[in-house]
């Protein structure tokens, strides 16, 4: 089964700062502040929700096709999904626009400073769900504000379901806009933090949120997850990680596993654990595109973490 990604493609630059911020910024002067850091550490990776979820779920044997925008700078990008082997038919160039970017500086107390130019995600809303053929299965990724209400609006007309994840784009939207998009849905997956911003904007709990989607999966890092589906409470446990290194896109990972999990028809234990094992060996390395696998050494783990076979 296809599965159409509609989310953000981004290069992340992350900058080691070989001190602590409290050291250099002098809290009766933040009105006037004026810092520099030397970063003689520095890294650039491929990121962006589409991109990574892309890359977990073709690395499980799926069949992912990301829709996104970029910028002019995006060639570098467009040979690696090319060497990976990821189509790229529906991802558009905008003209004069960079491709979407961060820029994280971090300490030595793992604080961060970070800058996010939005580029040219700001305009998802030029690609059409419609222009995708043979999808299955879909996704509403964090990417431009009017992209996620088009995208979400047309997988419903298509008629194809599709999983709610508004990660850090969350904030964006109201509860009423938030509210149509759990309408539309047959999925819903946030983090704690997200899910407890969910029930503030629209005034509803988990519980009653969940009984209007197929399921509401809710991530707790270390401390697994939660997926409410069929009226009931499923707690999906975390695996041990061989080392804990960076957790960023752990959370794209994660999602690739329900999202194989979803177009192979496992249940929902299953499929919880598929993705709980993908975020743990994400956290192992560093970036969000740099951890791999192969489907039978994915089978292996499995077993081996939750004493049962992946179908």
């Amino acid at each position: 089964m296809r599965t159409l990604i509609c989310g953000s493609i981004a290069y992340d630059t992350i900058m080691v700062f070989g001190d602590h911020f409290k050291n250099h910024i002098l809290p009766d002067q933040i009105h006037i502040l004026n810092v520099a850091f030397l970063v003689p550490d520095m890294r650039r990776e491929f990121g962006g929700c589409a991109g990574n979820i892309a890359y977990s779920l073709k690395l499980l044997g799926g069949d992912p096709l990301i829709m996104a925008t970029v910028g002019e700078d995006h060639q570098p990008y467009a040979y690696r999904l090319e060497k990976l082997r990821l189509p790229q038919d529906h991802i558009r160039k905008i003209d004069d626009s960079f491709t979407a970017q961060a820029f994280i500086t971090t300490d030595l107390d793992d604080n961060q400073i970070t800058a996010f130019h939005p580029g040219a995600m700001s305009f998802s809303h030029h690609n059409h769900v419609a222009d995708a053929h043979d999808v299955g299965l879909g996704i509403v990724a964090p990417d431009g504000r009017d992209g996620m209400i088009q995208h979400a609006r047309e997988f419903a007309e298509a008629g194809v379901p599709f999983v709610f994840d508004p990660g850090q784009g969350l904030p964006m939207f109201n509860g009423d806009e938030l509210l149509e998009f759990i309408r539309l849905a047959e999925y819903v997956a946030t983090n704690d933090y997200e899910a407890k911003l969910l029930q503030e904007r629209t005034g509803k709990s988990v519980s009653e949120l969940s009984r209007q989607v197929k399921a509401f999966v809710l991530t707790q890092g270390a401390h697994g997850s939660l997926i409410f589906a069929d009226g009931k409470e499923l707690k999906i446990p975390s695996v041990p990680p061989a080392q804990v290194v960076d957790p960023t896109g752990c959370g794209d990972a994660y999602r690739a596993g329900l999202l194989y999990g979803i177009a192979n028809g496992y249940d929902w234990k299953i499929t919880g654990r598929l993705a709980s094992l993908l975020g743990s060996i994400k956290i192992a390395q560093r970036g969000p595109q740099n951890h791999e696998f192969t489907r039978d050494g994915i089978a292996e783990r499995f077993a081996e973490a939750f004493d049962m076979a992946l179908p």
